[in-house]
């Protein structure tokens, strides 16, 4: 269990280092408009983000 958890942080950081390292302009720009968004869109987003994720690692799984 604790293996996979430490496997699936390693593919976050992987995942999440992707932009930043190919696009780093697109990257800082869209960071600087989520800055500008309002709490709850952001919330609505990061829900959407997690749903759209468990989703799929039901299917996979």
């Amino acid at each position: 269990m604790g293996q996979d958890f430490l496997t699936a942080l390693c593919l976050v950081l992987v995942l999440e280092g992707v932009l930043p390292f190919l696009m780093p302009r697109r990257w800082r720009d869209m960071i600087l408009s989520l800055a500008q968004m309002d709490e709850r869109t952001i919330r609505v987003i990061g829900l959407a983000s997690m749903l759209l994720g468990a989703g799929l690692l039901y299917l996979v799984k």
